[in-house]
């Protein structure tokens, strides 16, 4: 079944954050995404120009119309637009029909231009929201303005404290669970562009539609945070200012429990020779190491082929298969009597490989890379 995910939040003109960048995670992610919009917005890179908020009423009329149609697994809530809204949206979440939808709340203030998108009456309504969320996701300064961590704690969700306001080259994103404090952190190297407007609203999209599609919350975020990082790699640079992030192009990055088949490594017996050939084809070269003997190609559609001098007998080749979940496929099939050359482990360049033959004596490794395969520190 596909999982639904109501997105309660503005709309962005410029296509950069809010309902726009929600419906792109969502959708990139595999689930369905249904809207409740609060406010229209005139923005673009530049900043917010014009904020025009949607009645409560209609508001309420939006979810009611597809709670009673399609249903819904998973909620988002961003940009609320008024108190009165935000009181409103608690209430009917909690009715019947939508109180087994796991909400994920994203406390929206401030745009990433500076520009204020929820005043004092507003912030103090968003209570009752964080009353009814599974998960809260500010990021510093809105945390701040919401008391802190034990102030939200005290509402009984879960709590990711997100890192990137922070100084420094790393980014930590921390879970804080109620009564037991920090339970998981993510360390990331801080990528730097200007394009990142809509990274919160496309973090909350994707963990809501990982709840939706029966992910546990920790996982769900993981799978998150690999989805923003590759939207910021990818971002198509456009505007003048704060540009939007590269939903679009996240394609066949290993972000399901797998298997995706997107990669596999040719032998070679000339390394120019074969990159020469490669690029001829039209493929993309994004790894050039000739003293190691290996190079990386990117197709159009994100998938990867790489050659590598003396890896096995020319006419050979090894298939890689990545997972999300590496760890848990490779114990799963070990349990079922297949036999691993060499278990899980991490390797120097990034990824975490298992491998294996299959019964005809093919190569094949099953891994795990996340950014690095289409993204490693040194690509061209």
């Amino acid at each position: 079944m596909t999982a639904c995910v109501l997105i309660v939040a503005g709309s962005d003109s410029g296509g950069g954050a809010g309902i726009q960048a929600d419906i792109k995670a969502v959708t990139m992610l595999g689930g369905h995404a249904m809207t409740a919009i609060t406010a229209i917005t005139a923005q673009n890179t530049l900043g917010v120009q014009g904020v025009h908020p949607v009645p409560t009423a209609m508001v309420l009329a939006q979810i009611d119309s597809v709670a009673s149609d399609i249903g819904v697994d998973a909620v988002k809530i961003g940009m609320i637009g008024s108190a009165e809204t935000a009181a409103a949206v608690a209430e009917r979440l909690s009715q019947p029909d939508l109180a087994q939808a796991a909400l994920v709340f994203d406390p929206v203030m401030i745009a990433t231009s500076g520009s204020v998108l929820a005043d004092a009456a507003t912030i103090d309504a968003f209570r009752a929201l964080l009353d009814r969320a599974m998960v809260a996701t500010p990021n510093l300064p809105e945390l701040e303005a919401l008391g802190g961590e034990d102030a939200v704690l005290a509402h009984g969700c879960s709590l990711l404290v997100k890192g990137g306001h922070a100084e420094g080259d790393t980014v930590t994103d921390r879970l804080l669970e109620t009564g037991e404090g920090e339970v998981a952190r993510w360390e990331a190297p801080r990528i730097d562009t200007p394009h990142s407007h809509g990274t919160g609203c496309t973090l909350a999209s994707a963990i809501a539609c990982g709840l939706a599609q029966g992910m546990p919350l920790e996982p769900a975020i993981a799978r998150a945070r690999d989805f923003v990082r590759l939207s910021l790699l990818d971002a198509p640079g456009l505007g003048q200012g704060h540009g939007p992030m590269g939903q679009q192009f996240v394609r066949n990055d290993g972000l399901f429990t797998g298997p995706a088949l997107n990669q596999i490594t040719l032998p070679a017996n000339d390394y120019a020779v074969s990159v020469a050939f490669y690029k001829q084809m039209g493929l993309k070269q994004i790894v050039d190491s000739p003293g190691n003997g290996y190079a990386r190609f990117e197709a159009a559609n994100g998938a990867t082929l790489s050659i590598h001098v003396g890896e096995g007998q020319p006419g050979g080749a090894t298939a890689y298969l990545e997972s999300g979940a590496l760890d848990a496929w490779v114990a799963y099939l070990a349990r079922r009597g297949v036999r691993f050359d060499q278990m899980p482990k991490d390797e120097e360049w990034g990824w975490r490989e298992a491998r294996l033959a299959d019964p005809a004596g093919n190569r094949l490794c099953l891994y795990q890379a996340a950014e690095y395969r289409r993204y490693p520190p040194w690509r061209i």
